[in-house]
């Protein structure tokens, strides 16, 4: 390497040098600059973490004397509410003793009384509890050869009101052998008022010929009573191009096809308003047993099931036998004078009497004879009937009575053969006498009764109805055919329903003459959207249901009960008409309108699950403040635990709404009650107690601390027949748990 090159490489390397240096000296003034501003920040964050760490102290230890606080607080008032709770408790045991005593005593009274205004009344209509005498009465009426059909129809009304007051003995029945007494009664009059029925029926169609319409050449009439409307169409003319006939004054009408046409048959339409087909099938297969008895605190025995004794263990077993012979008779006649519902539901059900009758002799009555406990609507239940397959494997689509409920009474569609018709004969009237009675013209025809070059094609035969106005149809209504081999409604063989709402009428096809009814889900109105029990002075309150589909009033003054609704159609009748309790609850369910719980209500309705002796317990104690205090429905008793039940509460004596802004939330327990903090707009749920309130083992007491001496002075001369009616009524709906 030359001198120039070394020379150029010293100088570079004196560059880098200096350089290096440089950037070193550099760095280390920054570093310096650095260290002083991180010491800084770090003073500052051991300061803040200092502080941070002592106002979290501070909170800490504010929470601990809080909760200290509330500790003692809590451990206060439970001792405070646990040396009051006897008394508490025995004030209100006094209080709901008084009134059950003077509740009982005044339906006793009334009983009494009634059963005297019935004694010396001597109405035609025997007492149902008397066996004797209903028995003599379904003789006597058996034995009536009255055809006529005004006549008749008196004393099927007098007969329905004495099944009325059978049913109303069989909801409350305990004993099995005095519900087998009931039920056999029933069973009897239901196929007698149906047999007279039909003799009215053929009474009629034998002088079907006297009574031809002159423009179609047939008859045709309507009779109506209070109960009943009867259509009856006899064809007279056999003209091919019939098609079918509507009774314009009844709203009925039915459509025939070709074969029919040419037929000497007769068409009868039957609208009964009131359904015992229904009652049949409850009483299929049914039990009784011993209701269930709440304590005045609320709480519940176990019901237990009777079963019913062989006959040959019961007293007067002696003396059914002796009745035996006259009984085996009088059903034997039966067999031949009633031809049941379609022809065969009477042989079926006169052949269950048989066989109670032949238990004498050693064998288990065959009948059922047991009633299944009733529900709080006061309606008999029966146990769900799943789907079966017939024969033919066909699918059975059998209704089930629980979650469906009949509305409009029932539609009997029937076909029978015309009887033989009178002629004259210089001047002497000659009619043919059959002794068989009025005989079912069988359809579809059966392929023995058709020509040899007939086609089997037996087109559906139609009906129409214009829906009852006594009912109301929340939904699109459904249709049930009766089977009366096995007792119970089907859906299938039903088709082309055809439903205009505006002009209420319904229409369908069915492959044969059924009876059929309408109905509709029972629980179609559940769950409801919220309540509202308000004073509207002394011994008188409002309650408020908002349902799934329409909502209501009751008014309740004393012991009696007043239904409101904006819906008037289908309720003209029940809206504005003051009736008890049990009356109006009856006649709403009649008219489609449930707001009802029945022991299976769960089983179709989703339901809030709240212990139901704190449920009961809570209905008890509203009763007796309700003439002082408006109780309302809260979105928190669907989001505290089952155990405990949230509503708003709030004295109130006017009979205007409730001021908004008035209400208070309370909890309720089965050992404790208590006014919560939150309120009904509170984000979130908390069962803190409202500061400066008390705890209390009772509901009412709980109340009574915010509540005015007036207001208390109220509650106190609460008529028990008012308090009865608004429990009665609240335990029949159970707004705390289907809301």
């Amino acid at each position: 390497m030359n001198n120039n090159a070394c020379v150029c490489v010293s100088m570079v390397t004196r560059t880098l040098w200096r350089f290096l240096f440089s950037a070193i000296s550099m760095s280390r003034k920054l570093t310096k600059a650095q260290k002083a501003k991180r010491l800084q920040e770090e003073e500052e964050r051991r300061l803040r973490e200092e502080e941070e760490a002592r106002l979290q102290a501070e909170k800490e230890e504010q929470e601990r004397l809080e909760r200290e606080r509330k500790e003692k607080e809590l451990e206060r008032l439970e001792l405070k509410d646990l040396e009051r709770r006897e008394d508490e408790l025995k004030e209100l045991r006094h209080l709901l003793e008084n009134n059950h005593t003077a509740v009982i005593k005044w339906t006793t009274d009334a009983e009494e009384k009634a059963q005297w205004e019935r004694y010396t009344q001597c109405g035609g209509i025997p007492d149902p509890a008397v066996q004797k005498d209903v028995n003599t009465y379904i003789s006597l009426w058996r034995d009536d050869l009255e055809v006529n059909i005004a006549p008749v129809l008196q004393q099927c009304n007098l007969a329905l009101q004495l099944i009325e007051e059978l049913e109303g003995l069989l909801r409350d029945v305990t004993d099995p052998q005095e519900g087998q007494k009931y039920q056999e009664g029933l069973v009897q009059l239901v196929e007698l008022i149906h047999s007279k029925h039909l003799l009215t029926t053929e009474e009629i169609l034998k002088g079907a010929s006297a009574d031809i319409d002159m423009e179609t050449g047939n008859m045709q009439t309507v009779v109506k009573d209070d109960n009943i409307t009867l259509c009856l169409w006899a064809n007279l003319k056999n003209n091919p191009r019939f098609k079918g006939l509507n009774f314009e004054e009844a709203g009925l009408g039915f459509k025939l096809p070709k074969q029919l046409a040419v037929s000497d048959v007769a068409v009868r339409i039957l609208h009964t308003r009131y359904d015992h087909l229904s009652l049949l099938a409850r009483m299929a297969h049914l039990t009784i047993h011993t209701p269930s008895h709440r304590s005045l605190a609320g709480g519940e025995e176990d019901p237990a099931d009777i079963d019913v004794p062989e006959q040959g263990e019961t007293e007067g077993e002696g003396e059914v036998k002796e009745d035996s012979e006259t009984q085996q008779q009088s059903l034997d006649a039966e067999v031949q004078s009633i031809q049941g519902f379609d022809g065969s539901e009477s042989a079926t059900s006169i052949q269950s009497r048989r066989s109670s009758l032949q238990s004498e002799e050693g064998r288990g009555s065959q009948i059922q004879t047991q009633m299944e406990a009733l529900d709080s609507e006061g309606v008999l239940t029966s146990p769900r009937v799943q789907p079966t397959m017939m024969d033919n494997g066909e699918r059975v689509q059998v209704v089930d009575l629980m979650q469906y409920t009949t509305l409009g009474g029932v539609f009997y569609y029937d076909a029978f053969h015309l009887p033989p018709q009178a002629r004259q004969v210089n001047g002497w009237e000659i009619r043919q006498l059959l002794h068989n009675g009025l005989q079912v013209f069988t359809y579809p025809i059966e392929k023995s009764n058709l020509e040899e070059n007939e086609a089997l094609t037996c087109p559906p035969v139609g009906v129409s109805v214009t829906l009852p106005d006594s009912v109301v149809f929340l939904e699109t209504p459904q249709v049930a055919r009766w089977d009366a081999a096995g007792k119970q409604w089907r859906m299938d063989g039903i088709t082309d329903v055809s439903y205009e709402e505006a002009e209420a009428t319904i229409s369908l096809n069915m492959n044969s003459f059924h009876a059929f009814v309408l109905m509709q889900d029972t629980y179609a109105n559940f769950p409801f959207q919220s309540w509202e029990l308000r004073p509207l002075g002394q011994d008188s309150a409002l309650f408020t249901i908002n349902g799934a589909l329409i909502d209501l009033s009751i008014t309740i003054q004393a012991n009696q009960c007043m239904l409101q609704s904006e819906r008037e159609r289908g309720l003209s009748h029940l809206i504005g008409k003051w009736m008890s309790g049990p009356v109006l609850q009856r006649a709403m369910l009649n008219a489609g309108i449930n707001i009802f719980v029945n022991e299976y209500t769960d089983k179709y309705a989703s339901t809030c699950g709240k212990d139901p002796l704190t449920e009961h317990a809570a209905y008890e104690q509203m009763a007796l403040f309700a003439s002082a205090c408006a109780f309302s429905w809260s979105k928190w008793n669907a989001k505290c635990d089952v155990a405990h039940l949230v509503m708003q509460v709030c004295e109130h004596h006017s009979p205007a709404p409730v001021p908004k802004g008035s209400w208070s939330l309370y909890l309720l327990g089965a050992q404790r009650s208590l006014k919560l903090e939150i309120t009904e707009k509170s984000e979130a749920f908390s069962p803190e107690h409202y500061p400066g309130s008390e705890f209390h083992s009772t509901f009412i007491h709980t109340l009574q601390d915010d509540m005015s001496t007036e207001g208390i002075a109220r509650t106190r001369v609460s008529n028990y027949l008012f308090v009865d009616t608004v429990q009665s009524l609240l335990c029949a709906t159970r707004p705390l748990m289907y809301s």
